[in-house]
């Protein structure tokens, strides 16, 4: 492992939420509409899906991926180790894009070549899995050949193997995973919270916030009614609706949030939230008053995940990219920066050895690695389907006031 990781963390600026907001009525639902209008259908057949592969001729790919989402040189922020070390094993080189800001707005981005059946110009793309299951039901991104893939097959992490968009993962792989959960101010609360209903006690009137993004919100308070949320209904989600309308209509949500809410869980504006574990890592390091629980109910298990548009010139050197992040040393140096949860359990080993202390005590940290007991309440949430998004859409932002 490099250095001093906490002095390199600090000098970052805050990582963007990888659960960016819904801000529409979503893409999906305007797909369909443009389809109505006589356009080309966007769903694209499997065997229109693959082009040429000139992997073996032309030793690269493209890369599209979020901003600070890899481990760089602590000397020299232009490097990439694990990357650095792929190309350096392989021959490969990787033109690595730094151009995912939301998921929509990527999903705008690229739709029009897709549903055209032309290249994006990328051979790597890592998107929200709710957004997965939308380019998997669009037939937009080509199946992976595990045969190239020996250590995605040996290491996948269980609770992620088979996620209800893509069973099997015949589509995806888990790039970095993440818990939504609820962090709080233990310090300025005076006590713990364990349940999602704690965030409804008298004493939080005001002091609470909820994620905006339908996509985010929904599965942890449906744990909190004791859902299933691999098997979800419709009649769940507007229970959760009608339980939320009556806490905004009380005064008892300060607001509805993207990613900043970590500015008023910092400032002491609210004492309770929904909150990605990724995020709640790095404001730790600063306040370790900030507590993150996964509540008693569980919480949901989310993933941002590598997938292969439609066409790609160079499929088989991003399979043996994507499958390079699932070697344990690679996974672990990569985890050791990001701070999000592993997908790859067996990097927790070789981040217990390392000589590094800090880097050592991020394998008994149960947000990268959870433990037996917090794994037992985590979740993957049953995506919303295409025929759901536009009632619940307008459901929920017309509760959030998007």
């Amino acid at each position: 492992m490099a250095g001093d990781r906490r002095e390199g963390r600090a000098a970052r600026t805050p990582l963007p939420s990888r659960r960016s907001v819904l801000r529409s009525l979503g893409s999906t639902a305007a797909l369909g509409a443009l389809a109505g209008c006589g356009v080309r259908a966007a769903y694209v057949r499997p065997g229109d899906r693959a082009g040429a592969d000139v992997s073996a001729s032309d030793r690269r790919l493209t890369w599209a991926n979020w901003p600070l989402y890899i481990d760089t040189d602590d000397d020299d922020p232009t490097r990439r180790p694990t990357l650095d070390a792929f190309t350096k094993r392989t021959g490969i080189a990787v033109d690595y894009v730094e151009e995912i800001n939301d998921n929509d707005e990527f999903f705008g981005k690229i739709s029009p070549s897709l549903m055209n059946r032309q290249q994006t110009g990328r051979d790597l793309i890592v998107i929200s899995d709710w957004m997965c299951a939308r380019f998997v039901r669009l037939g937009w991104v080509q199946e992976m050949d595990r045969d190239r893939q020996p250590h995605v097959a040996e290491y996948l992490d269980p609770l992620l193997r088979s996620p209800a968009f893509d069973p099997g993962r015949r589509y995806s792989v888990p790039y970095q995973s993440g818990i939504t959960g609820i962090a709080y101010n233990r310090r300025a609360l005076g006590r713990d919270i364990r349940a999602v209903a704690d965030l409804w006690a008298s004493d939080l009137k005001g002091r609470v916030t909820l994620l905006s993004g339908l996509d985010e919100a929904f599965a942890l308070l449906m744990q909190g009614n004791g859902v299933d949320i691999t098997r979800w209904t419709a009649d769940d989600f507007r229970t959760v609706c009608a339980q939320v309308e009556k806490q905004v209509g009380n005064g008892h949500i300060r607001r509805f949030t993207g990613n900043d809410y970590t500015k008023d869980l910092v400032s002491g504006d609210v004492l309770a939230c929904q909150a990605y574990s990724g995020d709640v890592i790095q404001l730790q390091a600063d306040n370790p008053d900030i507590r993150f629980v996964v509540p008693e109910e569980g919480g949901e298990l989310w993933s941002d995940s590598l997938m292969i548009p439609d066409l790609a010139r160079h499929k088989t050197n991003a399979e043996r990219l994507v499958d390079h992040y699932y070697e344990p040393d690679a996974a672990a140096e990569l985890a050791a920066w990001v701070n999000y949860v592993c997908p790859v359990p067996a990097a927790q080993a070789v981040l217990a050895d390392s000589d590094d202390e800090e880097t050592a005590a991020l394998a008994a940290n149960p947000l990268i690695f959870p433990d037996r007991e917090m794994r037992a309440r985590l979740a993957v949430a049953r995506d919303i389907t295409s025929t759901e998004r536009l009632e619940f859409t307008r459901r929920w932002n017309a509760i959030v006031g998007l």
